[in-house]
């Protein structure tokens, strides 16, 4: 089978991987020279704690597994399962915390509640003043800046797969491609992955979406100067995230204005090279921004350094990213026919990186690769 994919993002490059591992011949285009899109402005997290209940807790995990796989088949990705640790400061964060560590499912996901204490032994480099952390052994990272050319090169070898960045697709159809160079790119089936890419061919195919578009704003600092052993994130991640119960900390304790305004958690990951990429900010209301404002930035360095119990090393980097969000509580990403042997795979949200092998895992059983 030969199978064109538009979208060189990490949704359409593991729909690629798992078609070349099938046996079938990729043709793989991107608009630009290179992916640029939510697929490398993120934190790399391979976040299996915060999913909701259901597919999408199933979706994450079975995710996880294929990502550890494919870190060891293509070290490049920069894999690691490392873990996650979100501290909590208050009591009714530990609440929420707690009833976590006892859900049925905290096995499964790997959750554990620390004091202090024991979360300094897992993680030295979190000196702040905190009551615990809810662990979670689950979660992992990959360096999103470099996994999609460590997946494409680890392709190419099978001579079966064909990257063609700078094309961007004008007009699709059955079993074919036009690109805007005007060559024709014939295959058994197409797939789109586009990302927040939703107007042009893409309204044009399916029309309007049940798919949103969300804005944020992060950050990647100099090297920390010693090893932070896990993700950590703060409690607000607890009211942005479905599995979580967080109706009391909601009514308990309000966010600080700029939190609630901005829709805000801290996420940190350490990058290989030492520097952390911290985050993030989200707005729904379009049009977005295009600038970049200053405010959030100033909290999650307050938040980030008390957390470490020290100033967060400088900002040396900072950027904002888009991404595509089905509005189906329930759905993980959305994936539909759009013309007969064309398929959109599309919205999985802050998903993206955790969920997309086992997306795309999930297209190649139902198109029968």
């Amino acid at each position: 089978m030969r199978i064109v994919i538009v979208g060189g993002g990490v949704l359409g490059t593991m729909h690629a991987w798992h078609a070349v591992r099938r046996g079938h011949e990729v043709v793989h285009l991107e608009r630009e020279a290179e992916a640029r899109g939510a697929s490398v402005r993120n934190f790399g997290l391979v976040w299996v704690s915060g999913r909701a209940r259901g597919a999408e807790l199933a979706t994450a995990l079975r995710a996880r597994r294929l990502w550890e796989e494919i870190g060891a088949q293509v070290p490049g990705v920069g894999f690691r399962g490392n873990g996650s640790m979100t501290l909590v400061r208050t009591k009714a964060e530990w609440s929420v915390a707690e009833a976590a560590a006892g859900a049925p499912d905290a096995a499964e996901r790997g959750w554990r509640l620390l004091d202090a204490a024991a979360v300094r032994t897992i993680n030295p480099a979190l000196r702040g003043e905190f009551l615990g952390g809810l662990h979670c052994a689950a979660d992992g990272a990959v360096e999103s800046r470099v996994a999609l050319p460590a997946l494409r090169a680890a392709l190419q070898p099978s001579g079966r797969y064909t990257w063609l960045p700078g094309r961007e697709a004008r007009t699709v159809a059955e079993g074919s491609v036009r690109d805007d160079t005007g060559a024709v790119h014939a295959g058994d089936q197409v797939v789109l992955a586009t990302g927040a890419a939703l107007g042009g061919l893409v309204r044009e195919l399916a029309g309007q979406l049940p798919v949103r578009r969300v804005w944020l704003q992060m950050a990647q600092t100099a090297p920390l100067g010693e090893p932070l052993t896990t993700s950590v994130a703060d409690a607000d991640s607890f009211r942005y995230y479905p599995a979580y119960d967080s109706g009391g900390l909601v009514d308990e304790q309000p966010q600080p204005p700029v939190a609630a305004e901005h829709k805000m958690q801290l996420l940190m990951v350490q990058r290989l090279d030492g520097g952390l990429t911290i985050g993030d900010t989200h707005a729904y209301a379009e049009p977005f921004p295009f600038d970049e404002v200053e405010a959030p930035y100033d909290h999650l360095v307050e938040v980030a350094s008390a957390l470490l119990g020290r100033p967060l090393p400088r900002i040396e980097r900072r950027w904002n990213g888009v991404y595509a969000q089905c509005l189906d509580p329930a759905a993980v990403a959305y994936r539909a026919a759009v013309t007969p042997g064309v398929w959109l795979v599309t919205g999985p949200g802050g998903r993206g990186m955790t969920c997309s092998p086992a997306i795309a895992e999930q297209t190649a059983e139902e198109l029968s690769w």
